[in-house]
């Protein structure tokens, strides 16, 4: 099989690098070779992440080059436009429609930008998800990650995997039932 490239961009405390580790979980116990690696930029203060997750039958290296990746997840707008080119010419990109400022707006330095969504639907191919939106109506914003999760699996075709099993191995117990929710509703909006 011919290596896949995913990657999923975020800010921090979005739960990017989660969603990260279970895919490659996933991706392991379906027998896949598998190699992850994160970027944290302030993560902790709500600064860039990026994870970077690649799987085939032979994978020789984490990095994902600019114009390869089969798929990109952005876990918030801002972070889809910024990591555009690194799509390859066919990919796909999931986008939450969350806003979440950076430290520049925040401290107002900048204007967060108008018109994020349009520009990256007008060049590349796009899927724009309320999964903060989906979450909230689940009980519980912190399951977005796994919302668009879902949409991943789906996307990239990995339903036959048993996401369910892997998720109650790599959740805590109180939080397996909502989790395994959020997977379905993912897997459903996409």
């Amino acid at each position: 099989m011919e290596t896949k490239n995913i990657v999923l961009v975020g800010v921090g405390g979005q739960g990017t690098i989660t969603a990260a580790k279970l895919l490659t979980t996933g991706l392991m116990e379906a027998g896949f070779d598998v190699k992850m690696s994160e970027i944290h930029g302030m993560s902790q203060r709500g600064g860039s992440v990026s994870s970077l997750v690649r799987y085939g039958d032979n994978v020789q290296s984490p990095v994902i080059e600019i114009g390869s990746a089969d798929i990109i997840v952005a876990f918030e707008k801002l972070e889809g436009l910024r990591s555009m080119e690194y799509l390859k010419p066919k990919g796909k990109m999931v986008v939450n429609d969350t806003e979440i400022s950076p430290l520049s707006v925040v401290i107002g330095t900048n204007a967060y930008p108008e018109g994020i969504l349009e520009e990256i639907k007008s060049k590349i191919d796009c899927r724009v998800m309320s999964a903060s939106k989906m979450a909230e109506a689940l009980g519980n914003n912190k399951v977005t990650n796994v919302i668009l999760l879902g949409s991943v699996i789906k996307l990239m075709g990995l339903t036959e995997i048993d996401w369910e099993s892997i998720i109650s191995k790599n959740v805590k117990e109180k939080f397996i039932d909502i989790n395994i929710k959020a997977l379905h509703a993912g897997m459903d909006a996409a």
